[in-house]
């Protein structure tokens, strides 16, 4: 009902006063609506625009009545929004414990102040013997292994955090020392649970437990994993006899492994977490174009309207205040450009030969969950899209400077971009039509792109992002010359083709691997699910297909995309490596030789 309320609260708010001033707005693209526009969606009142989030609604529901005022057609049959579930938030439930037995006595450990479990741990009810296996690191490059000697098989392992040149940043041991990596590693080696700590070096007397965050990836099939206080393992070491701190110093100064296991002591271990699942949505707008011949075809013009809310995701606010996250310039920069740029072809839609889908994408920032989601169920095929425009973070012009992506993403963008710089912006190009935002989801279906940034800056993803650090000026520049190339791709007679641009890996042996999968992060299943292949590319040549689903990569399991990445960065190319996929309910195997760059 409170839901139901402020909805409608927030429709009755855009009317009937504001939906008079806006009949009477500037059809022209000007500074003063577009830091209008900023002002609402960068306000507290919308709370940073969380997906799924009340703001979010609002935020939507702004968004749709100006496409409604400027005349756009709503995208689906009679409505402009497109839905989609997605995980908001982990929720440990009442099924996790956990108990260590030293001989015939048990001690129940207190969940929340002296242990938590792992965001991304599976369901597990386990006991069984403990292991200590220092950092958890098995490096062959490095000649190192604390697995070396020690039987682990259906065990719990206790790990350290970091690794043992903790206080060096730009340590070797470093690309092994992610939690996920070491709980990867663990699994990988026979292990059947992870407790983690964190040691005694580097020197930390606030001993924090990681927090309960989803990473917009699966779970570590088959692996319950937790992490405990400091003084919980201090006395573990105290009733084997030894000193975790002396044990953990003599081990890193040496860099010699000193795993063993621990005599008398059980391990009972039960953990689950629970995926809160809401709805964000996306708001469509379209608008005809004039050519019948060219009646088929759609130039796309997107930018995300979402942000971090109050930062419990993606947040690099390190204060303990919880404060909103207002984006103003990400994106609520993006999103007021789309709203300028709909506004002024709608005033010209006379003249335009091709049709135009202007999309405010929601879940950017949870992993390009929108524009996944729209580019696997639009009702306009996607191989009818000719060319996709981004705004993401337009709204801090510096020096003239601007940024385009995708610039090699068609042999004619570098042309056009050059001829209709009448602003002489100092352009930087980059080819890739891979990046991380909505451009991305286009680029993977062989669409063109373009993404426009003005570039990041200290309030990047804090509360700190405002109204009143914007550019209007500058971003009213950057949204005139969007709308040159929107308006030279929409009237063009020629085709705007495609170049594929592999995305590649760099390996821990610092060669670049390509496959030529592209991942789909739209959907959350066990195994990584590529939503196609690159064009010539080994996965390609092997016979890998869009919708596959990526369970095994050479002799690594694959349960999510760390697990992919992580197998990724141990191959070299030129390798030829099994891969077992799920097709059709059946699996199936390749034989995929790399690439490299």
């Amino acid at each position: 009902m409170i839901n139901f309320l402020v909805t409608l609260l927030s429709i009755l708010a855009f009317s009937p006063g504001q939906l008079d001033e806006k009949k009477n707005s500037n059809p022209e693209i000007t500074a003063a609506e577009f830091q209008k526009h900023i002002n609402f969606l960068a306000s507290d009142e919308l709370e940073g625009r969380f997906t799924g989030s009340e703001g979010s609604l609002k935020a939507g529901e702004y968004i749709k009545s100006e496409f409604q005022n400027y005349g756009l057609e709503p995208f689906f049959n009679s409505d402009y929004f497109q839905e989609f579930p997605f995980v908001a938030e982990l929720e440990i439930t009442e099924n996790n414990s956990l108990a260590i037995q030293f001989g015939e006595n048990t001690n129940y450990i207190n969940i929340v102040n002296d242990y938590t479990t792992a965001p991304f741990s599976d369901k597990l009810n386990y006991t069984g013997d403990l292991v200590f296996v220092g950092y958890g690191i098995s490096a062959a490059d490095l000649d190192y292994d604390d697995y070396a000697g020690v039987d682990v098989q259906d065990k719990t392992v206790l790990i350290m955090r970091y690794n043992p040149e903790y206080d060096n940043p730009h340590s070797e041991f470093e690309k092994y020392s992610a939690f996920r990596y070491k709980a990867t590693t663990a699994r990988d080696k026979g292990a059947k649970a992870v407790i983690f700590v964190n040691g005694h070096l580097p020197k930390d007397s606030e001993d924090k437990l990681m927090k309960l965050r989803y990473d917009q990836a699966a779970n570590v099939h088959s692996m319950g994993i937790v992490q405990v206080k400091r003084t919980i393992v201090d006395k573990l070491f105290h009733q084997a006899n030894l000193n975790f701190a002396e044990h953990q110093k003599n081990s890193s100064e040496t860099k010699q492994p000193s795993s063993f296991v621990f005599k008398d002591v059980k391990i009972k271990l039960e953990t689950e977490i629970k995926e809160i699942i809401k709805t964000g949505r996306n708001v469509v707008g379209l608008l005809r174009g004039n050519d019948p011949e060219l009646a088929d075809e759609y130039v796309v013009i997107g930018a995300h309207f979402d942000h971090l809310g109050f930062g419990k995701t993606g947040s690099l606010y390190r204060g303990e205040d919880i404060l909103i996250h207002n984006g103003a310039d990400d994106n609520a920069s993006g999103s007021a450009g789309l709203l300028e740029l709909a506004q002024k072809f709608a005033d010209q839609k006379e003249m335009l030969k091709r049709n135009m889908i202007f999309i405010a994408f929601s879940g950017e920032e949870l992993g390009l969950l929108g524009s996944a989601h729209f580019v696997k169920n639009s009702p306009v095929p996607t191989d009818q899209m000719i060319a996709m425009l981004n705004m993401d973070m337009i709204g801090r012009m510096d020096e003239n400077k601007l940024i385009v992506y995708g610039a090699g993403t068609s042999t004619k963008w570098k042309d056009v971009l050059n001829e209709l710089n009448h602003d002489n912006f100092k352009l930087t190009f980059h080819d890739e039509g891979y990046g991380p935002s909505d451009h991305t989801s286009f680029y993977g279906k062989a669409i063109p792109v373009l993404h426009f940034f003005t570039g990041a800056h200290p309030d990047y993803h804090r509360p700190s992002d405002d109204a009143d650090k914007i550019n209007s000026t500058g971003a009213q520049q950057v949204i005139e010359y969007v709308y040159r190339i929107a308006k030279n791709v929409n009237n063009t007679s020629g085709e705007i083709d495609y170049v594929n641009i592999p995305q590649r890996q760099t390996s821990r042996r610092g060669f670049r691997v390509y496959v030529g999968t592209i991942p789909d992060y739209s959907e959350n299943v066990k195994g990584l699910k590529i939503s196609g292949v690159s064009k010539d590319g080994p996965a390609e040549k092997a016979g890998l297909l869009g919708g596959d689903i990526i369970i095994k990569f050479g002799e690594k399991e694959v349960s999510n995309i760390y697990d992919y990445t992580y197998a990724l960065q141990d191959a070299t190319p030129g390798d030829i490596v099994d891969v077992v996929v799920i097709r059709n309910d059946k699996e199936m195997t390749f034989k995929v030789e790399l690439g490299a760059r």
